[in-house]
């Protein structure tokens, strides 16, 4: 008898298909791999969609989240204020741009910063905030930027928000300048890349050479011009952080289906928030009122002190089924590199602290079946 392998429920797993093949097979043969006609044309589209006037494609979102920093004039002696509660990329940047990051807490239903206690640390040294729409659910921008100076940059930490809606405005248009990361994880990927947004003209241009070792023009265009055999000029210190076409490629057509990928996302967690808020001790995620939710993970709450049993105990029962799951993420303030370098304690930032500790993210993707929804609901409630 042929022995039946376990049910496998991943956290998350891409949509690649013929179209992705191909598009990636039609530069393949063009000849042309590195950033090229597809990486422009992939820009081009991601601007449109997102409401902005530019958009640069970059290796990552952490490469790009470095880069805008860098072009809006961040480094030593700045201060950059983040939540507590998100991916150790965002703070990371800062330090790696010379300049000392600033945690504030987060709002524990949202799980995106408290703009109320962004107030509380902003300083003679603070030059910028970097909200991050953690999950694909934004920040309160409009409350953000109402507390502001205005000298005070604001970088939108999109990495999980290619689609959301704040209001009737496109997350990556809500600020200074907005990252977009396309790992596997996203709702659409380029493999690894992300995506600068901006309305500045001038973040735009300094971006745009940065990522190009500070080239004063791009290699498609130094070699589509009449004298490709000369090395442009280089005005700028800059890194090499450019998408290859192979990537572009592959971006356009996924983003061809981001609006179906959301709107099959919505309608599975809103079935998840019907089915499982009937489990006392599990918090549903929060779902915007006049905006778009881009779902990139459905990251429940576990109640510590009504849960049967811890958070991290669940997740490995779970796993024994064949439910993947994981923590929303993490509290950078606690991770060994900030809490020793900054002197920091767990509880200087405690609704972070109980998100680290609380959150834990259940599948949600585009490649589950109604099966696994069910499976995934019907264990859970076995659970309590």
């Amino acid at each position: 008898m042929p022995v039946t392998k376990p049910r496998q429920i991943q956290i998350a797993s891409p949509v690649i298909g013929q179209d992705e093949i191909q598009a990636v097979c039609e530069v393949l043969e063009s000849g042309w791999l590195t950033q090229g006609p597809r990486v422009a044309a992939f820009e081009k589209k991601f601007a449109e969609i997102h409401g902005v006037k530019h958009a640069i494609a970059v290796t990552s979102c952490t490469t790009g989240l470095h880069l805008a920093l860098t072009a809006m004039g961040i480094g030593l002696g700045d201060e950059v204020i983040l939540p507590a509660f998100t991916w150790v990329a965002t703070a990371n940047v800062v330090v790696q741009c010379g300049a000392t990051p600033v945690f504030a807490d987060v709002d524990p239903v949202t799980y995106n910063i408290d703009p109320q206690d962004i107030l509380k640390r902003i300083t003679t040294h603070t030059k910028a905030v970097m909200p991050v729409h953690l999950f694909g659910l934004c920040s309160e921008m409009d409350v953000i930027q109402d507390i502001l100076p205005d000298h005070i940059k604001i970088l939108e930490d999109a990495a999980c928000a290619s689609g959301a809606m704040y209001k009737d405005r496109p997350a990556g248009s809500l600020g200074d300048a907005g990252v977009f990361s396309f790992h596997p994880r996203k709702s659409i990927t380029t493999g690894e890349g992300g995506m600068i947004t901006t309305n500045d003209d001038q973040i735009a241009e300094l971006a745009g050479m940065l990522r190009n070792h500070g080239a004063s023009i791009s290699e498609e265009q130094r070699h589509r011009g009449s004298k490709s055999y000369l090395l442009p000029e280089f005005n700028h210190l800059g890194f090499n952080c450019r998408m290859t076409d192979l990537q572009g490629a592959l971006g356009l057509a996924q983003l061809d289906q981001l609006q179906r990928f959301i709107k099959e996302r919505d309608l599975r967690a809103n079935w998840y928030t019907q089915e499982l808020s009937t489990i006392p001790w599990l918090r549903m995620p929060e779902r915007p009122c006049d905006g778009t939710h881009a779902w990139q993970a459905f990251v429940t709450y576990i109640d510590p002190d009504t849960a049967p049993m811890s958070r991290n105990h669940l997740m490995e029962q779970l796993q024994e089924v064949g439910i993947s799951t994981r923590p929303g993420t993490h509290a950078v303030h606690m991770l060994g590199y900030y809490a020793q370098r900054f002197g920091i304690k767990p509880t200087d930032y405690p609704r972070a602290m109980d998100c680290d500790h609380n959150t834990m993210a259940i599948p949600l993707h585009n490649q589950m079946s109604k099966d696994d929804y069910q499976h995934v609901v019907e264990t859970l409630k076995a659970m309590s």
